[in-house]
């Protein structure tokens, strides 16, 4: 087997473990609580499963605090889907963004 042919297979290998890794990571539930208000709970495919508000920050004196709460929740979920992105794809390839 020359060398081109044992690199593309090489490439393909870690597409299909990339694949793979991608699929677990879309399923996998990462919860986020803001001061008590709020908890957030995303997929790893960026989807957002699950948003409990407590009911005592349901006052409309809290309404500008709970918008704040949920936003930051939802971008501290984002930022650790990405993180465990970056970790799969480093972990597989040696390096993050990859182009497959």
């Amino acid at each position: 087997m020359n060398q081109m042919q044992q690199m593309l297979m090489q490439a393909q290998k870690m597409q299909r473990e990339l694949a793979k890794a991608q699929n677990e990571l879309a399923e996998k539930e990462f919860k986020i609580t803001k001061a008590g208000m709020v908890e957030v709970t995303l997929k790893g495919n960026k989807t957002i499963s699950s948003l409990v508000i407590d009911k005592d920050a349901l006052d409309p004196e809290n309404a500008e605090m709970l918008q704040e709460a949920i936003v930051m929740a939802i971008n501290e979920g984002l930022e650790k889907i990405q993180k465990a992105t970056d970790e799969i794809e480093s972990k597989i390839t040696g390096r993050t963004g990859f182009p497959f």
